[in-house]
């Protein structure tokens, strides 16, 4: 079983269009799973605790939890939107997750690995943790990032993170595909050496926070909201689940033979997963066959910097569906950044993309294929002829796609794997510019090898309708149909072969699938 999840999104604020990347990314990667055969499972979810929850609330005169349901409502309705299908829905509200925070909580206590002490320090109202001085700037301050800073002097629980920083480091060293991609290991590791003698503080006394977790051994206090949340990829896994729990099976998705894969973005690495969650693991009786792989993405940035609120260059990803539509966006979304690096969001590109490689390159070949087997064969597919040297070039050429697309996709790396598949589709528009189908159709002796070219062409559309539907699902579902073959939908990796369309075989009535974007004044 392939087990993916994604970081689960903070309710205090709106989806925007990291947001949108990585879901689509993660839904993108979990249809691909499906495609290669694999049982796959993908969770996500939301965040709803915290105190900047619990301060954003107060100031709009609602409870926490009104509140919560309120922006919940957001993310549902964008990944509805867009598309993006999960088979578990993590809300940290939820009282199945609870129980598993306070069951590990509980575990962990009672192995030793939490304590109570009175510390006085910096505190990060933004980041909702004390700082030291290793996060001071060169200047001896506090960066922006942290957001308002101020002292306090208060009792905690902490959990001895620091006897576990030892043994991430050496997982980290031994362990390949411990982060994804691994430049962004050295990263990791760095920061586990700034880290090493810090111990983690998990609760927060009610008396300054209420919306959280209870610690039930000590009922003064609310868990910290990072502890809480990470558990989320263990409690609605089934970790710790009561028998009429309604949650999957944890052995079978958390398996030593198919590692859970966590998305996130790189600005929750450090400390939150590559260090906080793998060393809670740890503390709780994972072993290294099992720890989660990390697989980190960049940001979405503009003109080189990172969306922000304050900067006032969000881009909302739900006008960007309704102004130029989902299939135009989820592509764009992959296709324009590699998994692990930044990128500059840019709408000119997004149209450009979508008209060159879907619209001309890719729509040139189905109108070709359908249109002119519709016209000069009445719809009918048949192998023809004998093959010649510029068939058997195209049926390399889709074989040698189909190989770099299978690594690349395993790879996690969509943007190469949609490379790959374009590479074919143009070289079927070259085939077919050399080949002169239109010119074959005129002279009746050449009857067989029309139906030869129109063949391969057909076929390469129906190979790059099954590659191209982790993707773009609803479109692959257009062309499915109109090639006539249903069980295209049905099709897997393993199934691919020349011949997907077999011999007689009739195609429905083409219509455009990737209609071109228009600029105009409105959009």
């Amino acid at each position: 079983m392939f087990y993916l999840t994604t970081a689960i999104d903070y309710t205090n604020g709106s989806p925007h269009i990291g947001h949108a990347y990585e879901k689509v990314l993660a839904d993108v990667i979990i249809r691909y799973r499906r495609l290669r055969g694999d049982e796959a499972f993908f969770l996500t979810g939301v965040d709803q605790h915290g105190q900047k929850v619990q301060q954003t609330a107060e100031k709009e005169g609602v409870h926490p939890a009104t509140f919560v349901k309120r922006t919940t409502k957001k993310f549902l309705s964008l990944w509805e939107k867009l598309g993006v299908e999960y088979d578990g829905w993590a809300e940290t509200t939820d009282g199945r997750h609870k129980a598993c925070v306070q069951a590990i909580l509980t575990d962990l206590q009672e192995k030793g690995e939490l304590y109570k002490k009175t510390h006085s320090g910096f505190y990060s109202v933004r980041q909702e943790q004390f700082l030291t001085d290793r996060d001071r700037d060169g200047s001896g301050n506090f960066g922006p990032e942290w957001g308002e800073v101020v002292e306090l002097a208060e009792e905690n629980w902490y959990f001895k993170l620091s006897e576990h920083t030892g043994w991430l480091k050496q997982y980290l060293e031994t362990t390949a595909d411990a982060v994804i991609p691994s430049f962004r290991k050295s990263e990791l590791l760095n920061a586990v050496e700034r880290n090493s003698g810090t111990d983690l503080c998990i609760s927060r006394p009610k008396e300054r926070l209420r919306w959280g977790i209870e610690i039930p051994f000590d009922t003064g206090f609310v868990t910290y909201v990072w502890f809480d949340a990470l558990i989320n990829y263990v409690s609605f896994a089934g970790y710790r689940a009561a028998p009429d729990a309604e949650l999957p099976d944890f052995a079978g998705l958390w398996t030593t033979d198919e590692r859970p894969v966590h998305i996130i973005g790189k600005d929750i690495l450090v400390p939150a997963h590559g260090i906080y969650w793998l060393c809670m693991l740890h503390a709780m009786g994972f072993p290294d066959e099992l720890m989660p792989r990390l697989l980190v993405h960049g940001w979405w940035n503009i003109r080189g910097e990172k969306m922000s609120k304050s900067l006032g260059n969000i881009i909302d990803p739900a006008e960007l569906a309704d102004k130029f539509g989902v299939e135009a966006l989820r592509y764009y979304l992959v296709r324009d950044i590699v998994t692990g690096k930044d990128s500059d969001f840019d709408l000119d590109r997004l149209v450009m993309l979508y008209n060159t490689e879907l619209a001309n390159e890719l729509g040139n070949l189905c109108n070709r294929a359908l249109n002119m087997s519709q016209r000069f064969t009445d719809g009918l597919i048949t192998r023809g002829g004998i093959f010649t040297d510029a068939d058997l070039e195209l049926q390399t050429s889709l074989s040698e796609a189909t190989d770099a697309y299978r690594v690349a996709m395993d790879e996690f790396d969509v943007s190469k794997g949609l490379e790959a598949l374009g590479r074919h589709v143009v070289h079927c528009n070259q085939y077919a510019e050399r080949m002169k189908p239109w010119e074959l159709n005129k002279d009746p002796e050449k009857k067989d090898r029309l139906a030869t070219v129109l063949q391969h062409l057909a076929e390469s559309v129906a190979h790059c309708a099954v590659m191209l539907s982790p993707v773009l699902p609803a479109a692959a579902a257009k062309l499915a149909a109109q090639l006539n073959l249903p069980h295209l939908a049905e099709t897997g990796l393993p199934d691919l072969h020349w011949g997907l369309i077999p011999e007689g075989h009739t195609i429905g009535k083409p219509k455009p699938v990737f209609p071109k974007i228009i600029i105009g004044e409105d959009t």
